[in-house]
């Protein structure tokens, strides 16, 4: 065979392989597009030479990509508890002051008027049956920074009542304080510190963490501004939780008693702020 007809052949099986390649690329193609645009499976043509193989799309590329997104904090889980604390943790000279049983629009707005003055916050402990009417005032104690607790919704004795009146006692203010705040409370206190065991289990699962006090002002007695005033003074310590009322009779000797303690207190050092949540 002579040189130029050699080469000739070879040239030719070239063209050849390279035909049946192309073949087989543009029948791949066709498969990938079709799978991925559902147009439905198509079978390619048969291509020159060897029979072409339909090629299946990598998996990949049909499920969304999971693995590049922000990593999934851990649900929150709420304590529960056998007994509710009576005092905070903190550094320093820290204490706490809580008001029950609100809000009322006559006692409620000279509290809050006070506390912005020395810009001091507070949590209110609130009933929900007073919430009613008083929407605008939770929404400003929530806009000052103060905390909305959940003080049941009519102040009743819950070791008296079934598991399921107290959960309706507890969810119903719950769902009241977030229609006024925006938020579900995290905070609940048994009216008259009375705990139970259907109590910690359902404000846990409610997603809330109890609270007591360490300090009582007897305020409720209405026992006059000095003797309020005085058992705040007498009583201050760092972690100390303070119990007066804004709501349920005539709050004004407790309206007058804030605005004589709460100086005084500053004055000696101590930093009045509001806890926070301890989760599982």
């Amino acid at each position: 065979m002579k040189k130029d007809q050699l080469l000739t052949r070879l040239l030719t099986r070239r063209r050849a392989l390279i035909a049946g390649v192309g073949a087989v690329g543009a029948a791949a193609t066709a498969g990938v597009i079709t799978t991925v645009t559902g147009d439905g499976p198509v079978t390619p043509a048969p291509a020159a030479g060897p029979q072409a193989r339909p090629v299946k799309p990598s998996v990949y590329r049909l499920q969304p990509v999971t693995g590049y997104g922000p990593p999934r904090a851990a649900p929150r889980r709420t304590l529960v508890r056998s007994e509710a604390p009576l005092k905070v943790s903190g550094r320093g000279r820290t204490m706490v002051l809580t008001f029950d049983d609100g809000p009322d629009p006559r006692f409620t707005p000279d509290i809050l008027d006070t506390l912005a003055e020395y810009d001091v916050r507070a949590m209110f402990f609130v009933c929900g049956e007073m919430v009613a009417g008083g929407r605008k005032l939770l929404a400003r104690m929530t806009d000052e920074g103060h905390v909305v607790g959940n003080h049941t919704w009519s102040h009743p004795l819950l070791t008296r009542l079934t598991r399921r009146q107290i959960r309706s006692e507890m969810e119903r203010t719950s769902d009241v304080v977030e229609d006024a705040c925006g938020e579900r409370p995290e905070w609940f206190r048994a009216p008259y510190g009375a705990w139970n065991r259907a109590a910690f289990q359902l404000g846990a699962e409610l997603g809330m963490e109890p609270l007591g006090w360490t300090v009582d002002t007897l305020d409720w007695t209405t026992p006059g501004v000095r003797s309020i005033a005085n058992r705040v003074e007498r009583g201050a310590a760092p972690g100390v939780v303070v119990l007066s009322h804004d709501a349920g009779g005539d709050r004004s000797q407790s309206v007058r008693a804030l605005r004589r303690y709460l100086p005084e207190l500053l004055d000696s050092g101590y930093h009045v702020t509001v806890p926070r949540r301890h989760y599982a």
